[in-house]
């Protein structure tokens, strides 16, 4: 992990099942994974694999992508090549 990410903003899980009106309680029983995992997910302490990420997107009929938060929410900057 890249020193000082900790506490970092790195998906929009929560974000989006709030736009989609979701709980966390029903993506956990459509995944079938515990409430709390979820909800560490959600706050950011952890972060689903890959391939979960797809399932999440998949239950909630968006693309993988928008679970993502942007670089710079993770607090990277993105610097040009010279």
């Amino acid at each position: 992990m890249i020193e000082g990410m900790e506490g970092k903003s790195f998906n929009r899980i929560k974000a989006v099942l709030a736009e989609q009106k979701t709980t966390q309680k029903e993506l956990a029983i459509a995944l079938g994974v515990a409430e709390g995992t979820v909800s560490t997910w959600c706050r950011n302490f952890k972060q689903p694999e890959i391939q979960t990420l797809f399932k999440i997107a998949w239950h909630l009929k968006i693309e993988a992508y928008t679970l993502i938060s942007p670089m710079e929410a993770a607090g990277l900057i993105i610097k040009p090549a010279k």
